[in-house]
């Protein structure tokens, strides 16, 4: 186990005479210490995680399990933030447009270099459903084309493709898998048997949002290139939480939120289109024809603020001072500290599978007999738990998404309560 004395000298900070200093906003730079311990070790080191946890300006009196929704930034990239925005309000006009907004491109260059593709297909966008929507009014449909998904996919991108039916004559097909889904070869046939000659489009998530549910995306997209259908993907909950790159996902088309797993300022997305598609797919806000191929075309939005955008780069040293492997191992720790120990309750199910490489840190819990929405509030109301209620056709249930900063005494909490309601039922 690393202890607290360690950890701080693999920071380099000071240690004080009456105790040991700590910086919270600084508990993630280069950590030769904790290297040394393989992922699913330094997945248990409770020392380590609760130092993680003091880089989060969070509320401790609730226990947050919806991170999944939007995520807290840690200190530091909080402090970079306001540093640039105040920068910023100096003069907006000079310092803003013309000091800060160059430094975009070295956030680009960054993002491009962990995520090993080339910064010349990065766009930075406000969040997933900007990406996606840039993808999914960008394509030439004709009435009569059809777009195929699956009906687990994000709600708002299921009502992009409903203004496309409406507006344009388009049609959305969509279709059930399995709950939890436990064979790739399964999704990938459904994929497959469900396109048709009018098929001109996929829209598939890389973990759905609902459950957790990682699905075989690089799969998918080499079966859909051989019928010549490109495919888009929504990778808001893989992003910075697999332990992936997109370069060798070998797809076209990827958007995915940062404030979720990255962590960084709220309002920050990423859109990867392939540099050799980039002409062909129309911006959600004119560009001019000089941007034809320019992934920058995407970013055309008009007056925008930076200093969320350049803070990302703050984020990105913090999620590289963990490492993205022990991330997800520390993920994978919290997830069956929880799940494991409630699903000995016989009323106590699971949406999502807890197999290798299916799911990660997000996991969806139900109580048979008691409706989500009431385990939801006396959660809340009596445990100050917060949890996201989902309502779909085929199942419902809690979704659970703790995250780096989440101790394994609040997760105890979470199964303390569970248990009990579903032992004793909802209290009046």
């Amino acid at each position: 186990m690393l202890e607290r004395r360690d950890f701080l000298g693999a920071l380099g900070l000071p240690l004080i005479a009456a105790g040991v200093g700590f910086s919270p906003h600084r508990a993630l730079a280069a950590l030769p210490a904790v290297k040394r311990q393989a992922p699913a070790l330094l997945a248990h080191d409770e020392a380590f995680w609760w130092e993680v946890g003091q880089a989060f300006t969070v509320d401790r009196s609730m226990v947050n399990l919806n991170n999944g929704g939007v995520s807290p930034a840690p200190q530091g990239v909080q402090e970079a933030m306001a540093r640039h925005l105040a920068f910023s309000n100096e003069a907006p006009s000079y310092k803003m447009w013309r000091v800060l907004e160059p430094q975009k491109e070295g956030v680009r260059q960054q993002l491009a270099r962990e995520w090993k593709v080339d910064a010349e297909e990065l766009a930075i966008t406000r969040n997933a459903s900007e990406g996606l929507q840039i993808c999914q009014f960008g394509f030439d449909l004709s009435p009569g084309d059809e777009v195929l998904t699956t009906n687990q996919d994000y709600p708002r991108m299921i009502t992009t493709f409903r203004q496309r039916e409406r507006r344009e004559g388009i049609v959305l097909k969509q279709f059930s898998i399995p709950t939890p889904a436990e064979d790739d070869d399964e999704i990938v046939q459904l994929f497959e048997q469900n396109i048709s000659s009018r098929t001109k489009l996929i829209l598939m998530c890389h973990v759905i949002n609902l459950t957790g549910q990682i699905l075989p995306v690089k799969r998918v997209v080499a079966m859909a290139r051989k019928h010549g259908i490109p495919v888009i993907i929504d990778g808001a909950h893989a992003f910075a939480h697999l332990d992936y790159n997109i370069g060798e996902l070998d797809c076209d088309y990827y958007a995915t939120s940062l404030h979720k797993w990255l962590f960084a300022p709220i309002g920050t997305g990423l859109l990867y289109v392939r540099k050799e598609l980039i002409g062909d797919l129309w911006p959600l806000m004119a560009a001019p024809e000089s941007r034809r191929d320019d992934i920058r075309k995407f970013e055309e939005i008009g007056t925008h603020p930076v200093a969320n955008i350049l803070a990302i780069a703050e984020a990105l040293s913090f999620h590289q001072g963990i490492g993205s492997a022990n991330k997800l191992a520390r993920m994978l720790k919290l997830r069956d500290h929880w799940a494991v120990p409630l699903l000995r309750n016989e009323r106590i199910r699971l949406n999502t599978s807890l197999a290798p490489r299916r799911a990660c840190g997000i996991a969806n819990v139900r109580i048979d007999g008691i409706d989500s929405t009431d385990v939801h509030r006396q959660l809340w109301s009596k445990h100050r738990i917060y949890t996201t209620v989902i309502k779909h056709a085929e199942f419902e249930g809690l979704r659970i998404s703790p995250s780096v900063y989440t101790t394994l005494p609040e997760l105890d909490r979470f199964v303390d309560a569970m248990s009990h309601m579903a032992q004793q039922g909802l209290d009046d």
